[in-house]
């Protein structure tokens, strides 16, 4: 899903106006509460790019995940 996004990039947000993703594992980063979700969480920064061109970036990536 990753490979292939327009608008985001993968990386951390530091506070800047760009959109990232990254891929977290919940099951042994996060220790407040059990995580019972199984496969792997992907976390959104969201940036100042349009609106339409990141739903547009997004649902092209989600399409590259369906067999």
């Amino acid at each position: 899903m990753l490979e292939g996004m327009r608008c985001f990039s993968l990386g951390y947000s530091w506070g800047g106006f760009e959109s990232l993703l990254i891929p977290q594992h919940p099951l042994t980063e996060r220790t407040a509460t059990p995580w019972t979700e199984a496969g792997t969480l992907l976390r959104a920064s969201i940036g100042l790019e349009s609106t339409d061109q990141l739903i547009a970036d997004l649902a092209d990536g989600l399409d590259r995940l369906r067999p």
